[in-house]
């Protein structure tokens, strides 16, 4: 009996995985400055949402996550992002959806970016912002498609 109830749960679990498995293979990576260890170069990711523009962080005010220190303005915002990362995480991790949509890994600037369907993304250029505007579900649904390939080559 117990062996068939940790099956049960398994195939649960795995069922539960892979339904969440196309959000976490286009969040998993964050990208994240090797020396200092701070995702999008310290600004705090649910100032994008709640004051509409970037704003750095401060550092008494961090939090681990995904292999990344993130910082944040007030303990309200690290307290938002605690309870749900998913939605305050850039999409793709920080990496520019124009870019990986043509196959490649490059690393979108904090101050170039807009929000879209509730997701922040971050563009290497003005240009590529302009870009994603004009088509943006054309953009995403091949960054999508593209990202567990572009992913292989940003993993750690």
């Amino acid at each position: 009996m117990g062996y068939f109830v940790a099956l049960l749960w398994t195939a649960l679990a795995l069922t539960v995985i892979g339904a969440r498995s196309v959000e976490a293979r286009a969040t998993q990576y964050v990208v994240v400055n090797p020396y200092t260890g701070l995702a999008i170069s310290g600004f705090d990711p649910v100032a994008y949402f709640a004051d509409a523009k970037p704003r750095s962080g401060a550092p008494d005010l961090e939090y681990r996550h995904g292999g990344a220190v993130w910082r944040f303005r007030n303990e309200g915002n690290r307290a938002a992002f605690a309870e749900h990362p998913d939605v305050y995480t850039p999409r793709f991790g920080g990496y520019d959806p124009v870019a990986i949509a043509r196959g490649v890994s490059v690393p979108g600037h904090p101050l170039i970016w807009l929000i879209m369907g509730q997701r922040l993304y971050l563009f290497y250029s003005n240009e590529a912002r302009s870009a994603f505007e004009k088509q943006p579900e054309r953009v995403i649904e091949a960054a999508e498609r593209k990202w567990p390939v572009v992913a292989r080559s940003v993993a750690p």
